[in-house]
C-alpha cells in the first residue's frame, strides 16, 4: 500500500514496535519476504524494501502474458457454468471496489478474479508458478491501478475477458488477457521509469505465440 517504498531500510526494532511482535517473528517474516522478492539484504546496513527494476518488471509482465494467457484459454475450455458464475461475481466485486476507491480493496478484488481463473483452469503447475510471483505482481499491480486513469480501463478489459470466455472462444479470451497485461504494463513501467533513471529505455513487451488448442493429448 506504499507505506514503505522501494529502497526503504527495514529496521527490526521499528518493525517490532509497529507490528507488536518479537524480533524472531520479524526476522522470519523478512526472510519469507526475501524469498518472494520483496525484501533484499543488499549490504551490511541490513534489509530494505526490494527495488524492482524496469528490466525485472518487463520480465514479470512477459511471463504474465504467457502464463495468464494460457490460464484464460484453459479456463475457457474447461470451466463449468458454476466457475463462470463465480468469475462474473468476482468481476462485479472488482467493479464495486473501484467505485469505493480503496487501493487495497481494489488489489484484493483483482486477485479474487484471478483466483477464480486459476482454480478453473485445471492446470495446477501454471497456477503455482503465478502464485509464486504473486507478491511482485501485486506490487506492480498497485503501481498501475493507483493511477486514476487506469482503474476504469482495467475493469473494462477484465469484462472483455469474461465476454470472450462466455462465448467459448479460447483465442479471443487469450487475446483479451494479453491485451489486459500489456496495458497494465504500459502504465506500471512508465511509473517505474519516473521513479528511476529517466534515460532508461522501456523495452517492448513480447507477446507469446498462441496455440489454437493449448491442451495436451487432445
Amino acid at each position: 500500500n506504499f507505506q514503505l517504498l522501494p529502497g526503504d531500510r527495514l529496521v527490526e526494532r521499528d518493525l517490532c514496535d509497529r507490528l507488536g511482535v518479537s524480533r524472531t517473528s520479524v526476522r522470519e517474516a523478512l526472510r519469507h519476504l526475501e524469498s518472494e522478492g520483496l525484501v533484499e539484504f543488499a549490504d551490511a546496513k541490513g534489509p530494505r524494501v526490494a527495488i524492482i527494476t524496469l528490466e525485472d518488471a518487463c520480465d514479470i509482465y512477459e511471463l504474465r502474458c504467457v502464463l495468464e494467457g494460457l490460464i484464460v484459454q484453459l479456463f475457457t475450455l474447461r470451466a463449468s457454468p458454476k466457475d463462470i458464475r463465480a468469475l462474473e461475481k468476482a468481476l462485479e466485486v472488482n467493479r464495486q471496489s473501484l467505485k469505493e476507491g480503496e487501493l487495497q480493496q481494489v488489489i484484493d478484488s483483482v486477485q479474487g478474479f484471478y483466483d477464480v481463473l486459476l482454480e478453473g483452469s485445471g492446470n495446477h503447475v501454471a497456477a503455482t508458478q503465478l502464485r509464486q510471483l504473486q507478491a511482485r505482481i501485486s506490487y506492480l499491480r498497485a503501481t498501475s491501478v493507483s493511477q486514476e486513469n487506469r482503474r476504469g480501463a482495467s475493469n473494462k478489459e477484465m469484462e472483455l475477458m469474461v465476454d470472450a470466455i462466455k462465448s467459448g472462444d479460447p483465442l479471443a479470451a487469450h487475446q483479451a488477457s494479453v491485451d489486459h497485461v500489456r496495458n497494465a504494463a504500459k502504465v506500471a513501467l512508465e511509473y517505474l521509469k519516473s521513479k528511476q533513471d529517466e534515460d532508461t529505455k522501456v523495452r517492448e513487451i513480447v507477446v507469446p505465440v498462441v496455440l489454437k488448442e493449448p491442451r495436451i493429448g487432445r
